[in-house]
């Protein structure tokens, strides 16, 4: 399931997305102003933001510019009825990776929101294919000569890690402030997350003094 932070002030609204996309299995973190934006993404990461723009304390512009400018590179969609060129020119300048006008067909924002995700994957296609693996972008399932793979959350968000870095080092570091979500986790456990991808057919390396690689075939 795609964890989503909605920011959004507008109650009526703001209570309409949360519903229709937990109908559409999204788990939904919604907050109402840029401050508690800011702290919830300190504790909790996301696959997707969805940010009004006039929103209290710090407006949506400045709140993804700071979060790019800490690193974060969660795809961003800025939800708003500022539609002008210079509007679009400043969000996009901030790091927005897509803008949707208000009011809009709230099954636009799901293809929209959708796209984002498969584009973290570097695809536009549902289906990722590893060797014999077949990993379904949208319901997060694996398969392997027909069956289905399962794999505890952890194991999936280390999965869905690796495939998003093929032949990209990643970091222990990373690795573990990605699956336990800044809490402090151990390399030993790590290790055995890993072997368990390997034994379903990743040809994941260990880079020395640097972490990790899932090597592209």
């Amino acid at each position: 399931m795609y964890k989503i932070l909605l920011v959004e002030d507008d109650l009526i609204l703001g209570e309409s997305l949360v519903e229709f996309l937990e109908d559409n299995n999204f788990q939904v973190a919604w907050v109402k102003d840029g401050n508690e934006a800011i702290n919830i993404t300190y504790d909790e990461q996301f696959d997707i933001y969805l940010l009004d723009v006039d929103i209290p304390f710090i407006n949506g512009f400045d709140l993804l510019k700071s979060l790019r400018q800490s690193g974060d590179l969660t795809p961003s969609i800025f939800l708003t009825a500022k539609v002008n060129t210079q509007s679009l020119s400043i969000g996009f300048e901030v790091g927005a990776d897509d803008y949707i006008k208000k009011p809009f067909d709230i099954d636009e924002l799901l293809i929209r929101i959708n796209t984002q995700i498969k584009k973290t994957f570097k695809s536009y296609h549902d289906l990722l294919i590893y060797k014999d693996l077949i990993f379904n972008i949208s319901t997060k399932t694996i398969s392997k000569n027909d069956e289905t793979i399962h794999l505890s959350p952890t194991q999936l968000s280390l999965f869905e890690l690796f495939m998003k870095n093929i032949n990209k080092p990643i970091s222990k570091e990373d690795i573990l402030f990605h699956i336990y979500k800044g809490e402090e986790g151990s390399e030993a456990a790590l290790r055995v997350q890993i072997t368990k991808l390997k034994k379903i057919g990743l040809n994941i390396t260990n880079q020395r003094a640097v972490g990790y690689k899932l090597e592209e075939l």
